[in-house]
């Protein structure tokens, strides 16, 4: 893990999203999610949490499992994923029981409280495929909707989105968020404000081709990054 006692400025958010072989042994995945979390110890990682999913929102989704992961810079997300215990884990662990992996990537702004959310904590994600004519206007104002999103409901702990960098796995969604709760109930009470949430989506509707949202819990075992 990072051993930088400063926050940088800025934050680089990964997301994979892996879709686990419906016949896989339940040793090999949890081989592949501890696998993944023991990536916490690499210079370049502030923080790390792979899980499986605690809910699919999306029908067209079919994911079993996520990992998010932080980082300083760009540099020390290329060096993550060139690192050769990484390639391990992915060559011996995940690509044997996944039969598909998507991932986006993207800058945050300068995140209030821990980047390494504890377990037990609840995170949101959100990916968004936006339809071919939305000018640049459009998609500023998707992300400034969702930026939002922290002043009107008060149970969102942290919440970062951004336009994704790295195209060649994100399946044409270009723009992701994660949000994060204190827990389960805490997501629950602001998913039950049903008119404030959809006035929210009917801001942004027409500006999508299609939304994959998927909710997981921070492991109890997880080692804190930062």
């Amino acid at each position: 893990m990072s051993s930088s006692s400063t926050p940088p400025s800025q934050i680089i958010e990964h997301i994979v999203l892996f879709k686990v072989k419906d016949d896989t042994e339940s040793t090999k995945i949890t081989s592949m999610i501890n696998g993944l979390n023991a990536l916490v110890s690499l210079n370049q990682v502030l923080h790390i949490s792979a899980a499986p999913l605690h809910r699919v929102r999306s029908a067209s989704s079919a994911f079993t499992h996520v990992l998010h992961s932080r980082y300083g810079s760009k540099e020390d997300l290329n060096s993550y994923a060139a690192h050769p215990d990484h390639v391990r884990v992915v060559k011996e662990s995940v690509l044997p029981i996944c039969e598909d992996v998507m991932a986006v990537d993207w800058i945050a702004d300068k995140i209030p409280g821990t980047l390494a959310p504890p377990p037990g904590s609840v995170a949101k994600i959100t990916l968004l495929k936006v339809k071919e004519n939305v000018s640049d206007e459009g998609r500023l104002e998707i992300v400034d909707v969702i930026k939002g999103l922290n002043d009107k409901f008060p149970g969102i702990g942290q919440i970062t989105v951004g336009e994704n960098f790295s195209p060649a796995r994100a399946k044409g969604f270009s723009i992701a968020s994660i949000a994060y709760f204190k827990d389960l109930a805490e997501m629950e009470s602001v998913d039950a404000q049903t008119d404030l949430v959809n006035s929210h989506k009917e801001k942004v509707r027409d500006f999508l081709d299609s939304t994959i949202v998927v909710e997981f819990v921070v492991p109890s075992s997880l080692i804190s990054g930062l």
